[in-house]
């Protein structure tokens, strides 16, 4: 019954908290002010700006932060022991990562909806703002190469799940179409989920609903290749489309998917009640395999564990979409606060799944032996084959289920390897209640990969708005302003004489939009700055057809390309946690020039800022002592010096006694 419990326990935890540290920080911190003019409403152009009902940008905000984070990571974690993973997403996604999603959208609808980045250079200054944006640029940028193999990976290990999550695409249209015309919320969202799960129970139950890949693709260019191409045009056309027609109604369709994943998993906990099979404690896990490098608990376990606690990359949706889709500040602590303690909890079923569900059921296959072994491993081969069935594969269960995924260290495994815990254990768990296993791992497998893709088109769209912010273009339907003459608060809907809600002054000034010039006018066009993400995401993701094969000493061509990302992909857990710390960097330089209490983010602003730096150098120090680690080994330098520096310039503007922001800064 431990695992009930602590499900049970993390549930009413994380309701308490939102009812209690969310309500101050939304009355107290931020002093949300419903009457306020939303971004959205002001600037609405149809396409980004777009008032909406809380519940769909819930959905699309939820979807964008959560994708496979909350799962790689915690199923990484438990390496460490299941105590330490459970204790840091109950405590990090209450006091930082919700603090951190709140705040960030708060002070993105207080500006226009401008990303938390862009406004860097108005709350501290205007180097920090090209700083942040560059650390923002390449995380994104490896988010969109990498994602292309993640999909193909999981579209590898479960073939099931490649029709269900291509036919969301016209699922979420036609859902986009019945809201824009006045549809009910229930009738919709009954019928259009209810379609995914059909085609779900087909692609399970039939083998021609799981496809191939034909020899005239895979000749020319690899099956990573062609889905990583294939997704970035589906990208493209994301992100330039209406948020309404399609990003919004899908990541609405998956938030109901992720809810009811969620209900069948709590479900299967309470039938079966797994005990826990995986060590409470275990800071010195076993080294890997091929001796990679295992890295120390304190303090990746605060990288490795990112979504599910606190991540970076939420900073980028609530302050880049989901601030310019809210049509009322009073909705901002149900969307920042709220979904950020659900994919909290999500982290826990993630750990409970990890740590319990696979013992219910595992299986692995006799791999072939040397004549030549060990007596030792001659000795358990002739003991597992006797337990084999015909087909070789051996049946596990308990704490050796357990040990078969966790006896070594995963983090360097690969995706696959670091899914499937979690797939099999909450399929386990979701068998339980009488669903077949096939039907069972369809399901998580569909709801995986689905979640990959939200993020993926996700960041292409803010990869958008950065590559717009960095050309000087921003938010192109800004126009002029009343702001307060005393502290630069933005007046947008407080009519006149009332006095400024900040200050209580009754006296005005005009605050007009920056100038443009042709160069951001191009590049700021979403056309053109959606094709500079995808062309240069693609080209770093196909970048490998340039390297040598070692076996044959000819280049890979396409036909071997599509993981030229994976070049960088041992950086970003530091990259994105240090975007988190950036972020909260920029919410605390506000709040302390708003003479706000500052201590809700400083506090989780220094702790990530030291476990990223510390955690950036001792990749330093592995990348130095490696061979062909040159890349690597630079731009983790120069993440330190970027992060050293920003926090430097933040720093001298406080001891400045920086005053509140004036009406030319907040313009």
């Amino acid at each position: 019954m431990t695992t009930v419990l602590i499900a049970l326990g993390s549930f009413v935890l994380y309701l308490a908290a939102y009812h209690t540290y969310g309500r101050y920080l939304a009355r107290r911190v931020f002093r949300i002010d419903p009457g306020r003019l939303a971004p959205s409403v002001e600037f609405e152009d149809g396409v980004d700006y777009v008032p909406s009902r809380r519940e769909l940008v819930f959905g699309h905000h939820f979807t964008s932060i959560a994708g496979t984070g909350p799962i790689v990571g915690p199923a990484v974690a438990v390496v460490w022991g299941w105590v330490p993973a459970l204790v840091w997403v109950l405590v990090g996604s209450i006091v930082m990562g919700a603090v951190h999603d709140f705040g960030s959208l708060v002070v993105s609808m207080r500006n226009r909806g401008r990303t938390i980045a862009d406004l860097a250079g108005d709350v501290v200054t205007p180097r920090v703002r090209v700083l942040f944006l560059i650390v923002v640029l390449l995380g994104l940028w490896i988010v969109l190469a990498i994602f292309g193999l993640v999909i193909a990976t999981i579209f590898k290990l479960y073939p099931e799940s490649v029709w269900p999550v291509w036919l969301q695409i016209p699922i979420a249209v036609g859902l986009g179409v019945w809201f824009k015309r006045g549809g009910g919320l229930i009738a919709g969202t009954a019928v259009a989920v209810g379609l995914m799960y059909g085609t779900i129970v087909i692609a399970s139950q039939y083998a021609w609903a799981r496809p191939e890949m034909p020899a005239w693709i895979t000749d020319h260019l690899s099956e990573v290749g062609f889905w990583t191409l294939l997704l970035m045009v589906y990208c493209f056309v994301a992100s330039v489309l209406p948020v309404q027609v399609l990003l919004q109604p899908r990541d609405f369709i998956n938030a109901w998917q992720l809810l009811i994943a969620m209900g069948l998993l709590v479900l299967g906990l309470v039938v079966a009640h797994p005990p826990i099979v995986a060590d409470a404690v275990n800071f010195r896990p076993a080294p890997a395999a091929e001796g990679g490098f295992v890295p120390p608990f304190v303090p990746f376990l605060f990288v490795t564990i990112a979504c599910g606690a606190i991540s970076g990359f939420h900073c980028l949706v609530a302050s880049g979409c989901s601030s310019r889709q809210l049509k009322s500040e009073s909705d901002a602590q149900y969307v920042g606060f709220g979904a950020m303690l659900t994919e909290g909890f999500l982290a826990v079923l993630v750990i409970l799944a990890c740590v319990a569900g696979i013992g219910l059921h595992a299986t692995r296959t006799l791999p072939p032996i040397a004549p030549s072994a060990p007596v030792p491993i001659v000795e358990q081969y002739v003991t597992d084959a006797m337990r084999a069935d015909a087909n070789g594969v051996v049946t596990l269960t308990g704490r050796e289920a357990w040990l078969h995924h966790y006896a070594t260290w995963g983090g360097d495994s690969g995706l696959g390897k670091n899914l499937e815990p979690f797939v099999v254990g909450s399929a386990n768990m979701i068998e339980s209640i009488g669903i077949s296993h096939a039907l069972a791992v369809a399901i998580m497998g569909v709801f995986v990969a689905s979640f990959a893709a939200t993020t993926l088109d996700s960041a292409c769209r803010l990869q958008r708005y950065v590559i717009a912010e960095l050309a000087g273009a921003g938010t192109m339907t800004l126009t002029s302003e009343e702001v307060c003459a005393s502290c630069g608060y933005s007046l947008r809907g407080v009519a006149a004489p009332a006095p400024c809600p900040e200050c209580a002054t009754t006296d005005r000034r005009h605050a007009p939009a920056p100038p443009r010039n042709g160069f951001a006018r191009v590049v700021g066009n979403r056309f053109v700055a959606t094709g500079i993400a995808v062309v240069t995401a693609s080209g770093l993701a196909l970048s490998d057809a340039f390297g040598t094969n070692p076996a044959t000493q000819l280049p890979y061509g396409l036909a071997g390309a599509g993981k030229g990302a994976l070049i960088l992909w041992p950086i970003f857990g530091a990259t994105n946690q240090l975007l988190g710390g950036l972020a909260l960097l920029v919410v605390t330089v506000w709040l302390v020039r708003q003479k706000r209490p500052a201590w809700v983010t400083a506090v989780p602003m220094v702790f990530m800022l030291a476990m990223t730096g510390w955690a950036i150098a001792g990749l330093i120090e592995q990348f130095a002592s490696g061979d062909g680690r040159k890349l690597l080994l630079g731009v983790s330098v120069a993440m330190l010096i970027l992060e050293v520096w920003i926090v430097v310039e933040a720093g001298l503007l406080l001891v400045r006694r920086a005053g509140p922001l004036t009406p030319e800064r907040a313009g």
